[in-house]
């Protein structure tokens, strides 16, 4: 018995440091991400320009590290994730096209706070495809938060940012469509589907782009844009979240959502609207709440095992 309490305790020591390691790389991945608004506000490009040169440079980002990483051309590392990396690709490139110019028709609060759902979407198309388990505090959840949606775009039609929200929501679907592939194909490494996904969204925007007409200052944020809050954000992510339970995750990567309004309100001045405020308020605690009591559930579990060792 104390043998078994000794290991115990020593197991938990040793996971202190990686998990605090973990929670750290998950936080700088929320600051990365949180600059998009800030950044696609700053830039004077068009949306297809925007995304063409986004993408560019985070395909290029990516591709030299995942070969760096595994010493293997990117065009093996597609070839062997065959058909789920396609279509988690498409995806991906699907939500990162929607976010740019859901940018561009509403508010970066908007944005942020519409998009945070994706999770919750994924819980429910999770149950609807794979037959997954969602508890009814889960459920609740995505109850208040549909409302704290519903609350925000509810004045969009007479701001002239319906579009825009409705892109958002597009963006949420779109990733959590790739969150339940990625769950449905675990043996998979999914990697390369971000740097797949990145050359799909240049492809697509190429034709409506003009990259010539980039200026150096442009063309800077948006290196920035792509290696910087891409590339980097989601490396740092992928690092992180090993070390940390879901639920950590979710709630460290939350402040994507704060950060990203504050940035673009200190420097542009960009206040959210009184529906924005409300509707967020509503979503973001909503989410806090039950990120939080996941948490608690999975610790106590962890305290109790069902089977006490001897």
């Amino acid at each position: 018995m104390r043998s078994s309490i000794g290991r115990s305790a020593t197991r938990r020591d040793q996971a202190t440091p990686a998990s605090r390691r973990g929670a750290l790389l998950v936080a700088c991945a929320a600051v990365c991400w949180s600059s998009g608004g800030l950044i696609a506000r700053l830039v004077t490009t068009s949306p297809w320009t925007t995304s063409l040169w986004r993408s560019l440079f985070a395909s290029l980002f990516l591709v030299v590290v995942l070969w760096i990483a595994r010493r293997r051309s990117i065009l093996a590392q597609w070839r062997d994730g065959g058909r789920p990396v396609v279509a988690v690709a498409v995806c991906m490139a699907l939500a990162s096209t929607c976010f740019l110019f859901s940018l561009a028709h509403t508010s970066v609060a908007n944005t942020l706070i519409l998009i945070s759902t994706g999770p919750y979407v994924a819980g429910l198309l999770g149950w609807l495809w794979l037959g997954e388990r969602v508890a009814p505090r889960t459920w609740l959840t995505m109850g208040v938060a549909l409302a704290g949606a519903v609350i925000m775009v509810s004045d969009s039609y007479s701001r002239g940012t319906i579009v825009g929200d409705l892109l958002a929501l597009v963006m949420a679907t779109s990733f959590a469509i790739a969150t339940v592939l990625v769950r449905r194909y675990p043996e998979t490494p999914m990697a390369p589907a971000s740097a797949l996904a990145t050359t799909l969204t240049a492809l697509v925007a190429l034709p409506f782009s003009e990259p010539l007409e980039t200026g150096p200052r442009d063309l800077a944020l948006l290196a920035l844009f792509g290696v910087g809050n891409y590339g980097t954000g989601f490396l740092l992510f992928m690092a992180g979240a090993r070390s940390i339970p879901a639920a950590q995750s979710a709630l460290v990567g939350m402040l994507e959502t704060v950060l990203g309004p504050l940035w673009v309100w200190l420097v542009l001045n960009e206040r959210p609207a009184a529906a924005t405020l409300t509707g967020g308020a509503l979503i973001l605690a909503a989410l806090l709440a039950n990120t939080l009591l996941d948490g608690v559930t999975r610790e106590t579990a962890r305290r109790c095992p069902a089977t006490p060792e001897s």
